[in-house]
């Protein structure tokens, strides 16, 4: 008897779901996108960046269809369905469940973003977060072979953010979105589309290798630029001969080198650096001390529940914890915002505090920049506010615009100027990188790098956390606090499941342990970790210098003191593992 087995080969196809050719989009004033050519197909990841205005979300109105080109043309394949999820979302009346629909899907996403408990609410009375969330569950609930989504990650904690992440990786389609969350565009993108003055560049590969490309496409023009200016010495010399001798040369040449010697390299995307620098008040030794205190909005639960925590010169505190936990309650109380219904809150004598609110300002949205620049007692338009105002980027037109009329980035950097020219030593930071583009927010994260001052950050944004921050607490349900051991990456691991060889009560029972020196164990973990944040926030500065910088000189220098802070990293790592192993 002959047996034939006979194997089956199935070849998984790609579809092609959006094909765009040479697609041009005008503005008022410029082109916005000028002749993109894109192809999207099922399991593509692509991420889209830009500076504030660059038109990340003008293309994503285009591949929605909800604009229309003004030239090129925009193939969609046949029957194709596209989710959307809009950076302010709109959710139809009613409520969360009439939103989303029935399902397991529906309840699953739901309850990972933490709305579960709103599902009998009006979609009318959500907060902007909630809505958020609701609308994001809507999107990966509905059967779709395409999903745009701008911003999805705002108003996410950390443990949505990852789930996130899993509903991306795994979805059989494809996903195009914008983000600030340089973390989560690592991990999920296969391709970058960068829009730099209606000019746009297509990278393989996610943030990383965007970052790469970017340099090199600068290098190049650095040295198109010195090419182009030793042509035009050369022809300049030739034009200098004199009228006889020019006379007697073909007039086309004449034309070119008049030509070359107009030409000017393009101009950067914004004139200037952002120039956060301010004067600094020396701190005392005591800055805001918290004891024991709690605080609830109604009888329901104490959001904040007995509560001690001192924080001295120097320390840079990352808050973290899921959403509705009381991150913001935290902070609020700690800036003496709100006041405590138990316990007492004391900031230094030498405190000057600036806050950086989650809700973008509480400025009057009826004045213009260059009034609420000036403040009650100053007079708008003053020499001296016209160059602050350019330092943050706002020129032009803009210093005479009402604060209702600008873009949320602007918005959120108008807030940032207002409060750093308050010049405090002590700075508040709720949600700091919302609305802002990735180039205003590595600005930020270099100006916290070297700022002296104290340092407290509400954030669901991995990366700055990491960058900007020594310490890490977690704002629980219960209206506890504690210390997350190991920082953000143990945040991380834990949030994912993944168990460490670290006490899993924080800081808490840590402290009960004491060591040689008389110093509690906890205080010495904590030390450990500031010291080794601040060592690797600055690896990443080194890092990302080496990658953009052109000059063989300064890499050489850049990378000797690169391989300096190696090593001392390496020893505080050692110290770390030691003390938790202890």
């Amino acid at each position: 008897m002959i047996r034939i087995s006979i194997v089956v080969v199935t070849f998984s196809t790609v579809a092609i779901l959006l094909d765009l050719q040479k697609v041009t989009f005008e503005g008022a004033d410029r082109t916005i996108i000028k002749e993109l050519s894109l192809t999207i197909s099922s399991g593509d990841r692509i991420g889209v960046v830009g500076i504030n205005g660059a038109g990340k979300s003008t293309l994503l109105n285009l591949i929605a269809g909800d604009l229309a080109p003004d030239s090129g043309i925009i193939h969609r394949g046949k029957g194709v369905q596209t989710g959307v999820l809009q950076q302010i979302p709109v959710l139809p009346k009613g409520t969360v469940r009439q939103a989303i629909g029935d399902g397991w899907q529906a309840d699953s996403a739901l309850d990972r973003l933490g709305m579960m408990a709103a599902v009998d609410s009006d979609t009318q009375n959500l907060s902007g977060g909630q809505a958020k969330r609701v609308a994001l569950a809507r999107v990966f609930a509905e059967p779709d072979d395409l999903l745009i989504l701008d911003e999805p990650t705002n108003h996410l904690d950390l443990a949505a953010i990852q789930w996130l992440e899993q509903q991306i990786t795994q979805f059989r389609g494809a996903v195009i979105l914008v983000s600030h969350d340089r973390f989560l565009l690592d991990q999920v993108t296969t391709r970058m589309v960068e829009i730099d003055r209606g000019s746009t560049f297509v990278h393989a590969g996610g943030y990383s290798r965007y970052l790469e490309a970017q340099a090199e496409r600068e290098e190049q023009a650095e040295r198109a630029e010195a090419t182009r200016r030793n042509l035009a010495r050369t022809e300049l010399a030739w034009l200098r001969r004199g009228v006889k001798a020019r006379s007697t040369k073909p007039q086309a040449r004449i034309d070119a080198a008049q030509r070359l010697l107009a030409q000017r390299p393009d101009g950067p995307s914004r004139s200037g650096e952002l120039d956060l620098s301010v004067e600094t008040p020396r701190l005392g030794n005591t800055v805001i001390k918290a004891h024991q205190i709690s605080f609830a909005y109604d009888e329901s639960r104490d959001i904040i529940n007995d509560v001690s925590l001192e924080l001295g010169p120097g320390d840079r505190i990352g808050i973290v914890g899921p959403n509705g936990a009381g991150k913001s309650t935290f902070m609020n109380l700690m800036a003496k915002v709100l006041e405590p219904q138990r316990g007492t809150v004391k900031h230094g004598p030498t405190v000057k505090l600036a806050f950086f609110d989650q809700s973008g300002g509480n400025f009057n949205p009826e004045k213009t920049v260059q009034e609420l620049v000036a403040g009650p007692q100053g007079v708008p338009g003053s020499v001296a506010d016209i160059a602050l105002m350019k330092r943050f980027w706002f020129t032009g037109a803009t210093p005479g615009t009402k604060a209702k009329n600008l873009s949320g980035g602007e918005r959120r950097r108008l807030q940032l100027l207002l409060a750093l020219a308050l010049r405090p030593n002590v700075l508040f930071l709720d949600e700091p990188t919302n609305d802002l583009d990735l180039e205003t927010i590595r600005l930020i994260e270099e100006f916290l790098a070297e700022w002296p001052g104290t340092l407290v950050v509400v954030s669901h944004d991995r990366t700055f956390l990491s960058r900007t921050t020594d310490r890490l607490i977690e704002v629980r349900y219960d209206g506890s606090i504690t210390d997350v051991p190991g920082g953000i990456d143990g945040w991380i691991a834990r949030a994912a499941g993944v168990e460490r060889n670290l006490t899993s009560a924080g800081s808490a029972s840590v402290e009960t342990f004491e060591s040689t020196s008389g110093i509690p164990r906890g205080k010495q973990i904590r030390d450990a970790e500031k010291a080794m944040s601040k060592l690797d926030r600055r690896r990443a500065t080194l890092n990302e210098k080496i990658l953009t910088s052109s000059d063989p000189l300064e890499q050489k220098a850049l990378s000797s003191e690169l391989n300096a802070l190696l090593v001392e990293l390496s020893t505080a790592e050692e110290r770390w593992l030691e003390l938790s192993n202890g």
